[in-house]
């Protein structure tokens, strides 16, 4: 068999970001900040709805998963 004609494999691109460890480590703390938000509208949320914050699962759990990905990530992905 010819050596020219073995080719070796490489991962595309996009592969390659879905398996690093920056991808990864944005996903948990997006999850974790999440999981976070809800708690804290599980126990302090307000009962009345009157704050805008903690007064609905939604906000809290977006802003918990925005807040998580801000506080861990902020130096994951280095532009070039």
């Amino acid at each position: 068999m010819d050596a020219n004609l073995e080719t070796s494999y490489k991962p595309e691109p996009v592969k390659e970001f879905f398996k690093s460890r920056p991808f990864w480590k944005a996903v948990l703390s997006i999850i974790l900040g999440g999981v976070g938000g809800f708690l804290i509208y599980h126990f302090v949320g307000c009962k009345t709805n009157a704050c805008a914050a903690a007064g609905n699962p939604y906000v809290t759990i977006i802003t918990g998963s925005i807040l998580g990905f801000l506080m861990t990530c902020s130096a994951c992905f280095k532009l070039k």
